[in-house]
């Protein structure tokens, strides 16, 4: 499969077939919403902060440039989002295979009428109409192309590319509706708008502990690039980046979506990582900015988490923001949020420990360093699974690679091996 040719979303869509079907039938107790579901999947792949770094099983995937990687990761959201918000079932190929060609024909009309900019003949020259599918490729290699990949640069990325999560968001909402000029002008309003709340949330970031940083102007300059704004709003942009702006004017839809709202937090979140630490000031401001959208200070350090987890699960891949923040500072701080909650969640993870068989021998022989390896990735795994029961980590992803079996024995409360192996061997007793 190679992205920059003609017919790319063709050969994807065949490749990604009992995935999208799984995802089409994602109704069990971690799809309460349809809303954390797609930020579930969403998340981890890195769009919502404008990288590609998920790891997708496709043919030559290794190859790819990020400019490629960023188009099949859009595709696969905006598809992703229409068969999450479906609303029912999809039990066979054929059901699909309808549902993602009526999705193809919105992607194509969404972009025409949302983005006007990014128009595309539905044409050809000779008057024939073009597929669902060609429309929909051609469309997305145009948005593509206005995206502005720096390699290694996290941050560049991040404030570029960061509002191609917008396009998701304001598809999930559009393709629901009857798209005539007025819903049209509505949501190219509401685009617009959208854009400018995430300037006013940079800036609110950016000021959080009364300091600026040089470089962190630079990056918001990056930004409004990308957003396109007119000559006005560029210079009230600049401005209210220069004087910061107080939580209350910002206007952001405290009553809007929970994954909207998730987005604006995240993007502060990563704001205030900009110039390489975290300080008590915007600690501070971070709290007032989740309580505004009446966030518990839980949904803020799981947030936290999120973000955390990302950076770390992708560390080698985002170099320049190993410039920026400390692996070492970053991992403390995940450990002891993690721990937090596994520590809240200490009665349940230990049921679901007992249900496991040989763990309490297994355990034994972890502590004691007598563990092959084979075994070692076994009970690595297994508690990866026994942590991923934990309501809260039904919606966050956790970062696989970064949770080795000497960080997850740190992380899980030390009582809840004492407990299963005592239960194990009052067991045997009996």
């Amino acid at each position: 499969m190679t992205p920059h040719t003609k017919g790319w979303l063709k050969e994807y869509l065949h490749f990604r077939q009992e995935l999208l079907l799984g995802l089409a039938n994602d109704r069990g107790p971690q799809a309460a919403h349809p809303e954390y579901s797609l930020y579930r999947v969403i998340q981890p792949t890195g769009l919502m902060y404008g990288q590609s770094v998920g790891e997708v099983n496709l043919p030559q995937y290794d190859t790819w440039t990020e400019k490629e990687r960023m188009k099949v990761l859009l595709a696969e959201s905006l598809i992703t989002s229409s068969l999450l918000f479906y609303g029912k079932p999809i039990r066979t190929l054929q059901e699909l295979d309808a549902v993602v060609y009526k999705t193809l024909q919105s992607i194509g009309n969404f972009y025409n009428s949302i983005f006007p900019e990014l128009a595309i003949a539905t044409k050809t020259l000779f008057g024939k109409r073009k597929s669902a599918v060609d429309l929909a490729e051609r469309v997305l290699d145009k948005r593509i192309d206005h995206t502005a990949i720096v390699q290694g640069n996290f941050w560049a990325s991040f404030f570029h590319n960061s509002l191609l999560f917008l396009d998701v968001y304001i598809f999930g909402q559009w393709i629901h509706t009857n798209a005539d000029k007025i819903v049209s002008d509505f949501f190219r309003y509401e685009r617009d708008e959208l854009r400018f709340s995430i300037v006013k949330v940079i800036a609110a970031a950016a000021h959080a502990n009364k300091e600026v940083a040089f470089e962190e102007k630079r990056l918001f300059e990056f930004f409004i690039d990308s957003t396109q704004l007119t000559a006005e709003r560029r210079k009230q942009a600049l401005y209210i980046f220069d004087q910061g702006i107080a939580i209350e004017d910002i206007n952001l839809p405290s009553e809007n979506s929970w994954i909207l709202k998730k987005f604006f937090l995240e993007m502060a979140i990563l704001t205030t990582w900009a110039d390489k630490k975290v300080e008590q000031a915007e600690l501070d401001f971070l709290k007032r900015f989740a309580s505004y959208f009446d966030f518990s200070e839980d949904d803020l350090d799981n947030s936290m988490i999120a973000t955390e987890g990302f950076v770390l699960e992708h560390w080698q891949q985002l170099e320049h923001l190993q410039n920026h923040q400390d692996f070492q500072v970053v991992s403390d701080l995940f450990i002891q949020r993690i721990a937090r909650i596994a520590e809240k969640n200490k009665t349940h993870l230990l049921k679901e420990v007992k249900k496991r068989e040989n763990f309490a021998t297994l355990m034994k022989r972890a502590r004691a360093n007598e563990l092959t390896p084979e075994e070692e990735e076994q009970i690595r795994t297994e508690l990866i699974q026994v942590l991923k029961t934990i309501p809260t980590f039904n919606i966050i992803a956790l970062p696989q690679k970064f949770l080795t079996l000497p960080i997850i024995l740190k992380i899980l409360p030390q009582k809840l091996f004492v407990e299963s192996v005592k239960s194990k061997s009052q067991t045997g007793l009996k």
